[in-house]
């Protein structure tokens, strides 16, 4: 199958073409600087076109990934040239008006969807993720695009343009809003956020960080999200309003008015108690990495950059509540904690059995026939360092004592210390080494 990402060279649109080339679809990417485009394409694989036009009429899936603002202009662009029986998405913020644009320009004979991921380029993986469809009418790919999905472990999410546009005002535009002027506060005040952290309790830094994702990101795009939205200006009105009430609740010292509106909030919020247990399990992930880290120094850990994928495994020299310093041989490396993840010791295994040069050895020692063979390999087998162990001989002869017999294991290592290792172990339970 062929799939062609208009916008395909950055952002939201590059995330989409690498990982639709991991899954194994040819993929073309189109942009408006060649070589750019073609940088892009060479790194994943994927095939550059200059040509929206060209582009769309050579896949079978096309998926629109441009700014907002231009989102409309490049459907009516490529939406008449889908082939027959071929599929139209979009993966902008808002979905009326590409829905409007899809049903009126695209080809007979062609199908739309118009989708809404709600992740950013950031993410590893689909896992966890919610992507939003809102299909109208009788469509033959919306079930093979929920399944395609599903079986990669996101949440698939299928409504109308209206309903989705105005969750999106509360979801991204309320949100990102307030946490956008939370933050212009505090820059406007002066305040020192390293400084600030000190005092902090767990909920401060993690709204911190949250706020942080938020201005963090390209301000375009946050404007667009906040103007392209029909029901944006409502929504941050009413904020407007009501912030201002409760302030001059709080002014006029109306405590009665002020402890009910609040009481009023917390009722809205649904389930209270769910909500503070996944803060604090979120409080608590952030705390136990740490401990874990922090536990570790000295010993060999693997980590997990959570935005490049890259698995670097060395000893934990130092940690401290922002960094961790890991040397590998005679390099150091220095990660933001906030970056990484530890990996479990079977992730770790798992790791070195895929990566390492892995040594063999034939270990051949002498027992008493009362040990059964099969327990010492099972027993050897149990060793951390140790891949996988068999047995390849076993002699009795002149060269070996009486009521005794020679056993040789092909054990497969990470390197020679577990070599000397399991000669260790063999000479601790009685064997004689060859």
């Amino acid at each position: 199958m062929i799939i062609s990402i208009i916008g395909g060279t950055r952002g939201l649109g590059y995330w989409i073409a690498r990982f639709l080339r991991k899954e194994g679809f040819r993929v073309i990417i189109t942009g408006r600087d060649p070589d750019t485009g073609r940088s892009a394409a060479g790194r994943i694989g994927a095939e550059y076109c200059r040509d929206n036009v060209r582009a769309a009429s050579l896949a079978d899936v096309v998926v629109v990934s441009v700014p907002i603002e231009v989102t409309s202009d490049v459907l009516r662009e490529v939406a008449p040239h889908v082939r027959e029986g071929g599929l139209l998405m979009d993966v902008t913020s808002v979905k009326e008006e590409p829905a409007r644009v899809m049903e009126r320009f695209i080809a007979r004979g062609a199908h739309y969807i118009p989708a809404h991921p709600m992740f950013g380029p950031r993410v590893s993986s689909l896992e966890g993720q919610v992507v939003v469809l809102t299909p109208s009418g009788d469509n033959p790919w919306l079930d093979d695009v929920i399944r395609f999905l599903e079986e990669r472990k996101a949440r698939v999410i299928v409504t109308d343009p209206s309903t989705h546009d105005r969750m999106m005002s509360v979801v991204q535009v309320l949100t990102h809003f307030a946490y956008i002027s939370i933050a212009a506060t505090l820059e406007a005040e002066g305040v020192d956020i390293r400084e600030s952290r000190k005092f902090a309790s767990p909920i401060y830094n993690l709204m911190i960080d949250t706020i942080a994702r938020i201005v963090a990101q390209n301000p375009y795009l946050a404007y667009s999200i906040q103007t392209h939205n029909t029901y944006g200006q409502e929504m941050r009105d009413c904020f407007l309003r009501t912030a201002t009430r409760l302030n001059e609740m709080l002014r006029d010292g109306r405590m009665d008015d002020f402890v009910a509106g609040m009481g009023l909030a917390a009722k809205n919020i649904d389930d209270v108690e769910a909500s503070l247990g996944r803060s604090d399990k979120a409080i608590e992930a952030l705390n136990q990495e740490l401990i874990v880290l922090r536990n570790s120094v000295g010993q060999e850990i693997g980590i997990k950059h959570i935005y490049s994928g890259r698995v670097h495994v060395g000893v934990l020299e130092s940690v401290t509540p922002d960094y961790a310093m890991l040397r590998s041989g005679k390099r150091v490396m220095k990660f933001k904690i906030s970056n990484i993840r530890v990996l479990s010791e079977e992730e770790l295994r798992r790791w070195k059995v895929e990566n390492l040069d892995l040594r063999v050895y034939d270990v051949s020692a002498v027992f008493s026939d009362s040990v059964d063979p099969e327990v010492i390999a099972h027993l050897i087998g149990l060793l951390d360092c140790v891949v996988d162990v068999k047995i390849v001989d076993l002699y009795r002869g002149p060269q070996i004592p009486p009521d005794h017999f020679s056993l040789t294991l092909r054990v497969k290592v990470f390197d020679r210390e577990c070599y000397e290792e399991i000669l260790g172990v063999l000479r601790g339970i009685g064997a004689s080494i060859r």
